[in-house]
């Protein structure tokens, strides 16, 4: 329960109102209910004529007695008058009309409880999903290469909605029970409180019976929720590799990996909810024995007159005590629900608490634009234990074009990815300006760069809104000429409905040369000072590298640009080109430098035949 309220503790406090408006009805709800059944009294006893005491008013301020005996004793006053001058039958029936009266306004009450918490829940968990996808946002990419996708999905879409269906659903459970709960022990220790005792002490077993067998299920659960997501990152796999699975034929392999997995889920799913199915037989027969045990024993006291209250009293009790079941069994579902719950709230908080090492600095320096030249300076980065860049001294001078080749591994990305800060580096420093990036804000260093990538990453939405991503209070004539640079607005406007148009999931709708083309019209239009081409026309046809050559030389024009190629024909311009191998700058040059000295350079200018 100790996990149970931290997570309230974080998430309740801004429903506060909403909050103190179901503890309000609840204690109406609770009260009102105690004192509709109290007519049961009265009714008993005139149907039976069990009463033939004489009821003289009391003042309400009398000194000797208490004020539960002066309320019986004038409430039984006026039901004895009304007898009187109404006559029995007519007494019943006002007294039921009463009965009806008080238990419309219970439910009223009841209603208005449950309706005042549906905000506190549904507010909760939307909180929760707004943090998870802020988190996702500010975490870096190094958090990721450790996670798969379909896991974290997995997170976002089952973890929260069983956090809703457990843990939120169970908030009736704190907010309305012990109120309920503490009103009825009251009633039932101010009609008898021997019984009351007798009662206290079967509860206790009960109590732990339901506790054992929740413990279980969140281990249970625990297990499942990580069974989802494996489901969840076998169909994100599949989704994005279905073209080699059918051009492998893999369809049969994919299919039986998948069931084998979704069998697993499922065995454990079986025993999670059978355990969880037991919740409510298990309350509804310890909550019948109960009743039996104190049937049997205040019936026993009462049959040989040892008992200080009567029958209807007796009656009475029996009526407050099966509506004290009532929310007993619900603090038993909820200790089934809550632990599958909590088991999926453990999984989101490991994205949730996952620790961010790209720290930003207290008094931050501001970066507006380069000015002079990026350095970096005996820069060394590893991922895990082997480092992948080694020493690395590099200046570039604004306005100049940085080459960076080599052959796969070599560490080109990675010296690319420390500049925006993607990660950070574990020795020496990236300077812009002589200012190290790590004293920067993420958003100011990162407001000067742009990137175009080998795969154009587009969003499911128009082309004027892939264009203008990231680029705020952009007009209509500034995107139509940010395409026309990237050799993109011919096509754009023989589409459907032209910068409106769709452009599918990930720029299905288009091939690869426009998909390039669209993300070079986006850098334009951010117009960064500094330009980052990782591989942008590797991918392409003849004709598309042709287009995107283009569109990239207007692009660099006045522009710090540093450039990874595979195709050495696209950067044979370049001011300054520089060969990594095993994470070190063992080359540099321009390419007629390079080619005289016959080494990595050479040799990879002759694989390609430049």
């Amino acid at each position: 329960m100790k996990e149970f309220f931290r997570i309230l503790t974080r998430f309740i406090p801004p429903y506060k109102k909403f909050l103190f408006l179901t503890v309000f009805f609840n204690l109406l709800s609770a009260v009102l209910n105690i004192f509709s059944f109290m007519f049961i009294v009265p009714i008993l006893q005139i149907l039976f004529e069990m009463d033939n005491n004489v009821y003289e008013f009391i003042p309400w301020d009398c000194a000797d007695m208490g004020m539960k005996d002066i309320a019986l004793n004038n409430f039984y006053y006026y039901v004895t008058e009304m007898i009187q001058s109404q006559g029995a039958s007519t007494t019943l029936l006002i007294l039921g009309l009463f009965l009806a009266f008080m238990t419309m306004l219970k439910t009223g009450a009841y209603f208005l409880s449950s309706a005042t918490i549906i905000p506190i829940r549904t507010g909760v968990v939307r909180d929760i999903r707004v943090q998870l996808y802020k988190k996702i946002l500010s975490l870096p990419l190094g958090f990721f290469s450790e996670e798969r996708k379909g896991d974290i999905i997995a997170r976002m879409s089952g973890d929260v909605q069983e956090i809703e269906n457990s843990i939120m659903s169970s908030l009736d459970m704190l907010f309305k029970n012990p109120i309920l709960i503490i009103a009825y022990f009251s009633t039932l220790m101010m009609i008898s409180w021997q019984l009351t005792l007798f009662t206290i002490c079967v509860l206790p077993l009960m109590g732990w019976l339901m506790g054992f067998v929740g413990k279980q299920l969140k281990r249970k659960s625990l297990i499942a929720q990580g069974q989802w997501s494996d489901l969840m990152s076998q169909v994100e796999e599949t989704l994005g590799g279905l073209r080699i699975i059918k051009a492998f034929n893999a369809e049969e392999k994919m299919d039986k990996r998948f069931m084998q997995s979704n069998n697993l889920y499922r065995g454990t799913i079986n025993r999670v909810n059978t355990r969880q199915q037991l919740a409510h037989p298990m309350s509804e027969f310890l909550g019948t024995i109960l009743i039996v045990i104190v049937l049997w024993f205040g019936g026993t006291l009462i049959l040989n007159n040892e008992s200080n209250i009567d029958a209807p009293s007796f009656i009475y009790y029996l009526v407050i005590l099966y509506s004290l079941v009532n929310p007993l069994k619900e603090f038993s579902k909820a200790s089934y629900n809550i632990p599958k719950g909590l088991a999926s709230m453990e999984r989101v908080d490991k994205i949730l608490m996952a620790e961010n090492k790209l720290i930003e600095p207290a008094q931050p320096k501001e970066i507006k634009e380069l000015a002079q030249s990026i350095e970096y300076r005996n820069v060394s980065f590893k991922y895990d234990s082997k480092w992948v860049l080694k020493d690395i001294n590099l200046t570039i001078e604004k306005g100049k074009t940085i080459a960076l080749v080599g052959q796969s591994g070599s560490g080109k990305s990675t010296l690319v990815d420390l500049l925006p800060r993607f990660y950070d580096v574990q020795e020496g420093e990236v300077l812009i300006d002589g200012v190290n990036i790590k004293d920067a804000t993420l958003h100011g260093l990162r407001s000067i760069m742009g990137n175009v990538n080998q795969e154009a990453i587009l969003f499911n939405d128009t082309f004027y809104n892939n264009i203008t991503f990231g680029v705020k209070d952009a007009t209509m004539e500034q995107v139509i000429e940010a395409a026309k640079i990237a050799n993109a607005h011919d096509f754009i406007m023989a589409s459907e409905q032209g910068y409106d148009t769709m452009i599918g999931d990930r720029g299905g709708k288009l091939s690869g040369g426009q998909r390039q083309r669209i993300s070079i019209a986006r850098a334009i239009l951010k117009n960064p000072p500094i330009l980052i081409l990782d591989e942008a026309t590797s991918a392409l046809d003849t004709e598309s590298e042709r287009l995107v050559q283009e569109a990239l030389e207007r692009l660099m024009k006045s522009r710090t640009t540093i450039a990874i190629a595979h195709r050495l024909s696209t950067i044979r311009n370049a001011d300054e080109i520089c060969v990594l191998h095993e994470g070190q700058i063992v080359e540099r040059g321009t390419h007629e430098q390079l080619l005289a000295l016959d080494g990595y350079y050479k040799k990879l200018c002759d694989m390609q035949q430049v």
